[in-house]
């Protein structure tokens, strides 16, 4: 019989491009720094580089150094592909084949009951994954707390609406909603945090734009407003997130 994973966080976002490597960075950095061993997990990522011997998996490269991790690259992020594409697509223009056992056992590999296993999806909460497998199905399969980032512009609030909808229906607790901002370019007249927060009957967390550094990595950056979602992970992983 599978292990169960008791403490965790399954992060998905609205759509791609919408900051969850950053975001799920900074929160395993953090977990990490308040002592849990966190495993992080990219089962699968499309349009990596081609190194001298392998493909490169740049996110999954950013969520190992974030979380302090000793595991191999391999067990972090086993199926990698060079098109920009979803990975069920990516896949099979590789000649390869993906199931939803496959993606769901490299994440539970080498995971023990104390530790905090953080995945990190590809693309939107209802993009394909792998061959008919949604990154919903990993979701349920895996019975984690899901995070959903949504990017702060025109349009959000019923893309949002829609996948908080789409994790309930599921039956899997919706940990948060992020707000991420993703541009500078915002209409003044905007909010959309106060309009899903009405919608939604709770609070959205918002973080704000950064402007890159090369001199420190993004999910370095202050996130003041994660340190809460980041306490109550720790405070009570094996309840609920509300």
């Amino acid at each position: 019989m599978a292990n169960l994973i008791r403490r965790g966080l399954f992060v998905t976002g609205t759509d791609t491009g919408v900051g969850k490597t950053r975001i799920s960075a900074n929160i395993a950095h953090h977990l990490n720094q308040r002592g849990l061993v966190v495993r992080p997990r990219k089962p699968v990522e499309s349009g990596c580089l081609r190194g001298e011997n392998d493909l490169i998996p740049a996110d999954a490269i950013t969520l190992q150094v974030a979380a302090g991790s000793d595991e191999q690259l391999a067990h972090i992020c086993p199926y990698r592909f060079e098109s920009a594409l979803s990975p069920e697509r990516a896949a099979n223009l590789a000649g390869q084949t993906l199931t939803l056992g496959d993606v769901t056992a490299v994440c539970r590999q080498g995971v023990v009951d104390s530790d905090f296993l953080l995945v990190e999806g590809a693309g939107g909460f209802y993009s394909p994954l792998a061959s008919g497998v949604l990154n919903a199905d990993l979701a349920v399969a895996l019975s984690l707390p899901v995070l959903l980032i949504a990017p702060d512009r025109l349009g959000v609030i019923s893309q949002t609406l829609l996948a908080v909808e789409a994790i309930k229906r599921r039956g899997l607790t919706l940990a948060a909603v992020i707000l991420n901002q993703v541009t500078t370019d915002i209409d003044p007249q905007m909010d959309n945090a106060t309009e899903l927060s009405r919608w939604l009957g709770e609070l959205v967390i918002v973080t704000s734009y950064y402007v890159a550094d090369s001199t420190e990595p993004a999910w370095l950056l202050p996130c003041p407003r994660l340190i809460n979602l980041v306490d109550r992970l720790v405070g009570g992983c094996e309840n609920p997130v509300r």
